[in-house]
């Protein structure tokens, strides 16, 4: 159940209106990396986790829940960008009404260019907020990621809260708005805390690498190839012991003679690990049944409710 209510969890402000940049900031709004696909991301992904990883099932739908009122933030900032648009649009017979509001006839040309990239935003909204991006491109959702495994989509997360971060990095360069500015900042930090919070969470699920259930195989899960001409590189990535699987990394400074040597790879001999095909088997039969069993047990068939309101146990017939 959501209750709305009508104060912004962050005091937005704005100095004074800038369509332009209200402009940019719909790539938050709408955009791929904005508000309402994380907000629809985390949401969605909170169903799979409701019964097998009811811990995980609440912070999904926290986090959720807070990407919201963030998508009320800016639409809210948009809206104060446009202070007086709507109103000057309104006014037909006077074009000297939106002249004086963008500061006369260059500035006013200034914006109109500015809109070419998006012309939908001012013609079609007449000074609020749109479900698009700052070109124009509707919301889709394809933005959003839900695989229905949670070191998966945890690790999706991450990646949303880093892109999301260095977007707002990159808005704050466009605004001189000391207010807008601070608002950008405040929204920053929450991807940061929201990347520390999903990265926690995927630690409680052990073992967590790599992602899913099934093994690598263990002929190929530490070679790398070095696949280009010139100066060759080295390092953690290639050299060493790998972080995830502690496994020497096996080099390959050839790998058109080496493809050649194995058959394609399928004579490929397992070195530099401890791993072998019947311990791979034998953990994918392990690991596959604990998660079937953590769901199955979660997920009964029987006669379900979602909530308990009272907290009692749900009716039967």
């Amino acid at each position: 159940m959501f209750y709305h209510v009508k104060d912004l969890q962050f005091n937005a402000r704005v100095s004074a209106p800038d369509p332009r940049f209200a402009t940019l900031l719909l790539q938050q709004f709408g955009g791929p990396n904005g508000e309402l696909k994380a907000a629809m991301q985390y949401f969605v992904q909170a169903f799979g986790a409701k019964e097998p990883y009811p811990d995980k099932y609440d912070l999904l739908m926290d986090i959720a829940t807070e990407e919201f009122s963030h998508l009320e933030i800016v639409g809210a900032t948009i809206q104060m960008l446009l202070s007086g648009v709507n109103g000057k649009l309104k006014d037909a017979a006077d074009e000297s009404e939106i002249m004086k509001l963008l500061g006369g006839k260059a500035a006013k040309e200034n914006v109109i260019h500015s809109a070419m990239m998006n012309p939908h935003f001012l013609i079609e909204s007449g000074g609020g907020p749109m479900v698009t991006d700052s070109q124009g491109i509707p919301w889709s959702g394809t933005y959003v990621n839900a695989n229905g495994d949670l070191t998966v989509d945890l690790r999706s997360n991450m990646g949303a809260e880093s892109r999301a971060k260095i977007v707002y990095e990159y808005l704050m360069k466009f605004t001189d708005d000391p207010y807008v500015k601070d608002t950008l900042r405040f929204l920053m930090t929450r991807e940061i805390a929201h990347f520390q919070m999903f990265d926690a969470a995927l630690q409680t699920i052990v073992p967590n690498f790599p992602p899913g259930v099934l093994q690598g195989d263990p002929r190929h899960s530490n070679t790398y190839f070095n696949m280009s001409n010139g100066q060759d590189v080295r390092g953690p990535w290639n050299e060493g012991v790998s972080p995830g699987l502690n496994e020497v990394w096996q080099y390959i400074d050839d790998p058109i003679e080496h493809v050649k040597a194995t058959n394609g790879l399928l004579d490929q001999e397992i070195e530099g690990t401890e791993r072998t095909e019947a311990l791979v088997e034998e953990l994918n039969k392990t690991l596959s049944k604990e998660r079937r069993d953590e769901v199955e047990k979660a997920t009964a068939i029987e006669d379900k409710q979602w909530s308990t309101y009272d907290g009692t146990e749900p009716p039967t017939r």
